[in-house]
């Protein structure tokens, strides 16, 4: 129990601060590539709660963790995950109206999963879960934020990697766009199994930082002898 309570999820949280740390480096190398900025920002919320669900498993329940774990760990990290897919794909007129309204957005969930009341008495069990607040509204919002950035993220990933198949180039791109959109889909597997009362989550969104990070370096290894024209934009890549 104490390896799927506080191992799992620690390992997820480094593995992501790592993955985050990457991302960034290849954003300070190239400022203009704003998708790897989002894309870091995102990573970092994965990391954040990884690391709230450790400590939970270690030190026990307290309300004030699990609202950040909520808000970074189950609202914010797919959506932003997903903008940044969105800032690289999409044109900028779609870009800055999605990132105003995920912004916004964004503010408004932590101000509501701030002030909802949790029930004192919950008992987690192994794995965190949002059924500990008191109210049932604060949890309605999850659902908004998890299917624009599991859509965005995973459909721009597939989108690429037909591109590559389409083209015949990069094999190796189109094999990393296929392990991130897996891995994009696995915290979303691991929920379902929470929310039967099972202990999937953690394995999930340690499998799932896992793909998306091996597929992050598939993707990002150099093509010998290809001509630049025939790069197709990949997500977590450039």
């Amino acid at each position: 129990m104490f390896a799927v309570s506080v191992l799992l999820p620690l390992a997820s949280a480094v593995l992501s601060f790592v993955f985050a740390f990457a991302v960034f480096q290849k954003w300070n190398a190239r400022r203009s590539h704003k998708h790897l900025l989002v894309w870091g920002i995102g990573l970092t919320f994965y990391g954040i709660g990884g690391l709230s669900e450790a400590f939970t498993g270690a030190y026990g329940f307290n309300p004030v963790v699990l609202k950040i774990w909520y808000l970074f760990g189950a609202v914010l990290v797919a959506a932003w995950l997903g903008q940044g897919t969105v800032f690289l794909l999409a044109r900028d007129k779609w870009v800055k109206l999605t990132t105003v309204v995920l912004t916004v957005a964004s503010v408004g969930a932590a101000i509501a999963v701030f002030i909802a009341p949790v029930n004192p008495e919950y008992q987690t069990g192994a794995e965190l879960t949002g059924k500990a607040f008191s109210v049932t509204w604060v949890r309605m919002i999850t659902p908004f934020f998890n299917i624009y950035g599991t859509v965005a993220l995973v459909g721009g990933a597939l989108y690429s990697a037909y591109l590559f198949w389409r083209k015949h180039v990069l094999p190796h791109r189109m094999i990393g766009n296929v392990l991130i959109a897996t891995g994009a889909m696995a915290p979303a597997f691991g929920g379902i199994l929470n929310r039967f009362g099972l202990p999937g989550l953690y394995i999930g969104e340690f499998i799932g930082v896992f793909l998306m990070y091996v597929g992050f370096l598939e993707a990002s290894r150099s093509a010998l002898n290809t001509r630049r024209s025939m790069v197709a934009t990949v997500p977590i890549s450039e």
